[in-house]
């Protein structure tokens, strides 16, 4: 049905964050690409972020951060810059929210990684990385820590309650408001699109 969101609207948000410290984190770091034939509905899914960080060759847990118990559930990431780098799969990001991960923060986004987030209901920040080394150091240093975002006034707020700004474009605002991906942005139209189809149809009938 028409203005009804395809994915999950991001509005507010507040969520135990992880600190991944990692520079240049590429998309097979993120899920490697072995699992890409995965099905969404694997119910190992969730698994395949991190993979080959979170597990050994015999399936058993490192000491990988993203395992640790106070980050157990964590629904934002803060890394480092360049985060989500390398091939274009979309499947990094499924990978995320599969995860429950709502937002990555980092110093630089690789563009299409971006693109991928918006997507799929993730919110992509932009902070500099001073800020995303103080946010990292804070999470290292009081596990469990939590980090609220409230996309409608593009702030967000760390564990020490400081209040940082970020820009996102307009569109992509509007359409993780709104929980539109671009089917759902499509449907948007659906009243226009079929006027035309009729008018067109009317106009042509010869055609037909």
């Amino acid at each position: 049905m028409a203005n009804e969101p395809t994915i999950e609207p991001f509005r507010t948000f507040v969520s135990v964050a992880v600190p991944i410290d990692i520079a240049n984190c590429d998309t097979d770091q993120i899920i490697p690409a072995r699992f890409l034939r995965k099905a969404l509905d694997d119910p190992d899914y969730a698994r395949f972020l991190f993979h080959d960080l979170r597990f050994n060759a015999e399936g058993a847990e490192t000491d990988f951060i993203f395992n640790a118990s106070a980050y157990r559930g964590a629904g934002v990431l803060v890394s480092d810059k360049n985060w989500g780098c390398g091939s274009s799969r979309e499947n990094a990001v499924t990978a995320l929210v599969a995860n429950g991960i709502r937002a990555v923060i980092a110093p630089s986004v690789a563009d299409i990684h971006y693109n991928n987030c918006i997507q799929n209901g993730v919110l992509p920040v932009v902070l500099s990385d001073e800020d995303c080394a103080t946010l990292r150091r804070q999470l290292r240093d009081g596990p469990g820590a939590e980090i609220a975002i409230d996309l409608e006034t593009q702030t967000l707020t760390g564990p020490d309650q400081t209040s940082y700004a970020f820009e996102v474009d307009p569109f992509d605002k509007h359409r993780l408001l709104n929980g539109l991906d671009d089917i759902g942005f499509t449907q948007v139209h659906d009243q226009e699109i079929t006027e035309f189809v009729n008018g067109y149809s009317a106009r042509h009938s010869w055609a037909g």
